[in-house]
């Protein structure tokens, strides 16, 4: 399977034509498990943070086919996997990971301020949780300063509005993952790329990538952004690969140079 590339597939099929052993590292965010929020009956975003317009979406909320990740420990060099989860995922990943298959494992909460007042019998969901499991042999490096367990942040409005996709995670905060825990070339592969962050997050590291994506909309925002685009069409100068814009403009330089040698000869 060709590296560097998004492909616009379901991902339940397409991990299949992946090579045993072949991944270094596992970053993804499936769909959340959420039937309803407290018990109001109402479809929600696949995470309970998103904003209430989220709500309506019937992609984000259907949950997690557990069998994928048998799939997940084939393609693995050695288990080495971030999944963003709700409260309700976590046992049974922890179950799969840890009994089953004896991995350490490690709780990473992203806490945001503002969440959405649901409140009364219920606490607040102002958090999310990535789940990190891995095995003795796996590529990890996690110095003092991205050592991080619980990341505070803002509401991503920003990211939303940019690329369009109501759950979209922290560049920076996955940027931390992949810092701590493959090395520079290692393959990484996310099965739910949504906007693309975790392809964004390997190009500006030096990490090879495979990433699946079966939304038509969010298929062409995650591509688009790889090149520096966000949803309106606009040059995003912080996602941006000014090096790979210099060498285009060099190259056309140099073309152009090359015209007008050639017509003065």
């Amino acid at each position: 399977m060709e590296l560097n590339k998004i492909y616009h597939r379901d991902c339940y099929e397409a991990i299949k034509e992946i090579s045993d052993k072949s991944i270094d590292l596992i970053i993804t965010d499936p769909p959340y498990d959420i039937p309803g929020i407290h018990g109001a009956g109402i479809m929600a975003s696949r995470k309970a943070g998103s904003f209430m317009k989220d709500i309506e979406s019937t992609e984000l909320h259907v949950g997690l086919d557990m069998l994928i990740l048998d799939e997940f420990v084939r393609v693995s060099k050695k288990i080495n996997c971030y999944i963003w989860c709700n409260k309700k995922m976590l046992l049974p990943l922890i179950k799969f990971f840890v009994e089953k298959h004896s991995c350490n494992y490690e709780i990473i909460i992203w806490a945001k301020d503002s969440p959405i007042p649901f409140c009364g019998t219920h606490y607040l969901v102002d958090k999310e949780y990535c789940l990190y499991f891995w095995e003795e042999g796996a590529p990890i490096h996690i110095p003092f300063e991205r050592a991080n367990t619980v990341y505070f942040t803002k509401k991503n409005i920003v990211d939303k509005n940019d690329y369009g996709h109501p759950t979209i995670k922290d560049l920076e905060i996955t940027k931390n993952f992949v810092l701590n825990s493959s090395k520079e070339n290692d393959v990484v592969l996310d099965t739910f790329m949504g906007s693309g962050t975790t392809a964004v997050a390997c190009k500006q590291t030096g990490r090879q990538f495979i990433g699946f994506e079966i939304n038509d909309e969010y298929h062409k925002i995650a591509v688009d952004r790889l090149n520096g685009i966000n949803q309106k069409g606009e040059m995003n100068l912080f996602e941006t690969d000014f090096d790979k814009v210099y060498e285009q403009i060099n190259l056309f330089e140099e073309g152009e140079n090359n015209d007008v040698k050639t017509r003065n000869d």
